[in-house]
């Protein structure tokens, strides 16, 4: 089966109907992420069809549990940029922020959003823990997102201070760490969140399963989170 054909099989089986030219957009994204790859280390999935399965379909299936339509979404160690300029491709009126801490992957991914032709896309450049802590970025976003960067608990310290109240955070993790999701619980009231709600799913035409945390922002997040890389390191370990 071609790749295209595989993906857009697997968008109508998460229930997703492709704005018109997103097919072209993804097949492209899949063209120039493999061969940035061979100079810069961006992804360990190399075949076209394990990307459209478990870069680009896990990244889609976000949009089954969560209503982005003209919405503000922070994505928190883009990487490669899964799952923010997936989503920005099929929801194109979403309010798009990909930041991460090396400056040459944002090089790429901001001539690859260009190339593109995604708009309102904001590339951002520093450290998570740190740009939460300045005006324009905190408690500013309906939605933050990070997909299996790190443990839960500190997930939650870096992504949800930049969620306004009212908004979410929405974890992405491959397996189902119930000790994480304990851990992070206890963290929840000291942030200004509420509890975890959670989905388990399946990628379309696999075995593969991941699970999706919605974690609901009450009240903006006192000043003295996130702390320090090293305390929130600590703290976790």
């Amino acid at each position: 089966m071609p790749m295209r054909e595989y993906l857009e099989r697997g968008l109508t089986t998460l229930g997703i109907t492709p704005p018109p030219g997103a097919m072209d957009q993804l097949m492209l994204y899949c063209q120039r992420l493999l061969e940035q790859n061979q100079v810069m280390n961006l992804t360990a999935i190399t075949e076209p069809f394990k990307v459209a399965q478990l870069h680009f379909l896990d990244s889609a299936a976000l949009l089954c549990h969560c209503d982005l339509k003209d919405r503000s979404l922070i994505d928190v160690g883009t990487g490669a940029g899964f799952p923010g300029v997936v989503l920005k491709i099929l929801e194109p009126s979403l309010r798009l922020t990909l930041l991460d801490s090396l400056q040459k992957r944002l090089l790429w991914l901001e001539g690859l959003c260009q190339e593109l032709g995604l708009e309102k896309v904001t590339i951002l450049h520093g450290r998570a823990e740190e740009l939460s802590h300045q005006g324009a970025y905190r408690d500013q976003f309906d939605f933050a997102t990070a997909r299996a960067v790190a443990s839960l608990p500190m997930l939650c310290e870096l992504c949800l201070p930049y969620v306004k109240p009212g908004g979410a955070f929405l974890a992405m993790k491959t397996g189902h760490e119930e000790e994480e999701q304990k851990q992070a619980e206890a963290l929840l009231p000291l942030l200004g969140a509420g509890r975890i709600d959670s989905v388990d799913y399946r990628l379309p035409e696999s075995e593969v399963s991941r699970r999706l945390l919605r974690i609901e922002k009450q009240r903006a997040t006192p000043a003295t989170y996130p702390r320090k890389w090293a305390k929130i390191k600590k703290a976790n370990i």
